[in-house]
């Protein structure tokens, strides 16, 4: 397989030199091979969105490197890493244009990469891609191409956002705890519908999420921070037949920290 994202020796350190140091990430390496679909998974404070921002490049790099396919990436601009990086927020409001349509919505997403000089109406041609992508969700949404986003329900636009996000296929998708904004059931929905697209556009995925339970049935590798440190990296038939009880005693043997609960992964 060929590494599409390489990480090396990645420290960040938030108001470093004063009182309020904190040193969030302590070197992190990983390497993220073509198709591999990581959970991440961590306590809170453990460093998952900082290691998430740092990728997408929301924040700056203290010290480190960060390479896409063997370019380093480390200083670039998250406008110039939109072209081969895309990202789905936990909150479906933040993926979309709430006052246009689904459909002007799609046709921004067509522009990841590009200047986007928005023109308004949308072409016969795209339309009826945009239709075809859309039925493909299995959710009606085809019907829905003039409807203002912000009148769909959470799990609507969140769907709209994944398939916004992979219209053009992303070197790598980033997923930001996508479906914690989310009740139970259209939880499941996106989250069958994310393998869905992952599978069948064979992408490169990063998935933070806050439950161990997706982090184990969802990806082929899984990977575990504690206090800035990867504590555990498993993936192939170990990730397969791997159990929640499990997981906490591999937390446990690699961090030294006794879990007395679940829910302490869990926030």
């Amino acid at each position: 397989m060929t590494a599409v994202l390489t990480i090396e020796n990645l420290h960040q350190i938030f108001e470093q030199n004063t009182v309020n140091e904190n040193h969030v990430l302590k070197g992190i390496n990983l390497t993220i091979e073509s198709g591999e679909f990581v959970t991440i998974i961590g306590g809170n404070g453990a460093g998952k969105s900082t290691l998430l921002n740092s990728i997408a490049g929301t924040l700056p790099t203290t010290t480190g490197k960060i390479c896409l396919h063997g370019t380093d990436i480390t200083k670039k601009s998250v406008t110039k890493r939109s072209k081969d990086i895309s990202r789905v927020f936990q909150d479906p409001r933040m993926g979309t244009a709430v006052r246009l349509t689904v459909e002007e919505n799609l046709a921004l997403a067509m522009l990841r990469g590009q200047k986007r000089g928005f023109r308004s109406g949308v072409q016969k041609k795209d339309r009826a891609f945009f239709k075809e992508q859309l039925a493909s969700l299995g959710l009606g949404l085809e019907n829905r191409l003039q409807t203002e986003i912000g009148l769909l329900s959470g799990g609507q636009r969140q769907a709209i956002t994944l398939l916004m996000a992979t219209l053009q296929r992303p070197e790598l998708i980033l997923l930001d705890e996508h479906t914690a904004a989310l009740d139970p059931k259209t939880s499941l929905t996106v989250m069958e519908l994310t393998e869905k697209l992952i599978t069948q556009q064979k992408l490169t995925a990063f998935m933070v999420t806050h439950d161990m339970e997706d982090a184990i049935r969802y990806g082929n590798r899984l990977i575990m921070l504690h206090q800035g440190n990867i504590v555990v990296d498993v993936s192939g038939t170990e990730k397969e037949t791997l159990t929640v009880p499990q997981l906490m005693d591999l937390f446990h043997k690699n961090s030294g920290t006794e879990l007395k609960d679940d829910q302490l992964l869990l926030v």
